[in-house]
């Protein structure tokens, strides 16, 4: 009896990709297998196989895509110049530009083994000793991450730094505008007092965009044994990562499961003691960091509106949806409390 055929996950068409990955990725033989992971509200991650070894494949998401958002080259080669850094990445095999293959450029990645803990209960379960190692070893990496010499890596003409600050309030306004379904008169007043008072920009290096312990793989040592989701990676100013891995803990505190609200696990280290870690790992004592965390708030907020809208044009694929319309208003009120902070 022949078993039956499996629908291919939404996005990848599982015969189309398989002549591509033969040629093109070293070591593949026929793929047989093909799984969505699941989580992430923005590109699609696929584990693919072919019976002796496995593969992860990334992609845009479906539908709706704000320009300049999802660039997948941009991921793979910040990826690829990391690899041989301190910076834990997985390794890279192959890029398509191709859009006749799977609709969209995608990549294809090594996989790492490794958890990305996302709630408080997956972390209360290790113990308030192991999650200090692991909180404290997320922000170790960061400032690891912030010391590369973007030239050393090849990754010199990777962004434009200078100005880079208030590029980013023009930009995510950007990005807000081409996301419009309602109005957002708290988005408005942000946008105006955040592009009214912009600091001068921190010594530039590389920026990850979006890092958060839920994009990290944490081995069965309680190691990082790798930084994932590079998609908004630039060169820029260091402090934006770190503000919005901040407002991150913050929002768990606002919002509480709807979002990843890991870092209220017992144990995780406090916002002072981030804070306090990262400044000594760099050498120097931070600047108030009031427009970072309004600007963190902000970006955020425009990141889940286009989710939201997405959403409700049938666009997202998995769960998990139905409230981020309201998380992007409180952002929003939080953004314009902590602007106050500077």
């Amino acid at each position: 009896m022949t078993a039956p055929t499996l629908p291919d996950p939404p996005g990848l068409d599982l015969a189309r990709l398989a002549g591509w990955f033969a040629a093109s990725v070293p070591g593949a033989a026929g793929l047989s297998t093909a799984r969505l992971i699941a989580g992430g509200k923005s590109n699609l991650t696929y584990e693919v196989g072919d019976g002796q070894k496995t593969w992860i494949v990334r992609r845009p998401p479906l539908g709706h895509v704000l320009s300049t958002a999802h660039d997948m080259a941009r991921e793979y080669r910040v990826m690829s110049a990391l690899h041989a850094t301190d910076v834990p990445v997985p390794a890279t095999y192959a890029l398509c530009a191709d859009t006749d293959v799977l609709g969209a450029p995608f990549y294809v990645m090594e996989r790492v083994a490794g958890t990305a803990y996302r709630h408080a209960a997956e972390l209360e379960r290790l113990g308030p000793e192991r999650t200090r190692a692991i909180s404290t070893r997320l922000v170790d990496t960061l400032a690891t991450l912030h010391a590369v010499d973007p030239a050393a890596v090849g990754l010199a003409d990777f962004g434009r730094p200078e100005g880079f600050l208030a590029r980013q309030v023009r930009r995510w306004r950007t990005q807000l505008d081409a996301s419009y379904c309602r109005d957002l008169p708290a988005a408005d007043e942000l946008h105006a007092r955040l592009a009214a008072d912009v600091p001068a920009d921190s010594a530039p290096g590389i920026v990850h965009g979006d890092y958060r312990l839920d994009n990290v793989l944490v081995d069965d040592g309680d190691r990082l044994a790798a930084v994932i989701d590079w998609e908004m990676a630039t060169l820029g100013d260091p402090l934006t990562d770190l503000a919005l891995l901040v407002l991150y803990q913050r929002l768990g505190r606002l919002v509480g499961t709807a979002v990843a609200e890991a870092s209220s696990a017992p144990g995780f280290l406090t916002e002072d003691e981030i804070l306090d870690r990262y400044a000594t790992a760099r050498g120097h004592a931070l600047p108030p960091l009031g427009f970072h965390l309004g600007l963190a708030a902000f970006k955020l907020a425009v990141i889940l509106e286009g989710i939201h809208v997405r959403h409700l044009r049938g666009q997202t694929v998995g769960a998990g949806f139905e409230h981020v319309g309201e998380v992007t208003e409180l952002l929003l009120d939080a953004g314009l409390t902590y602007l106050k902070e500077h």
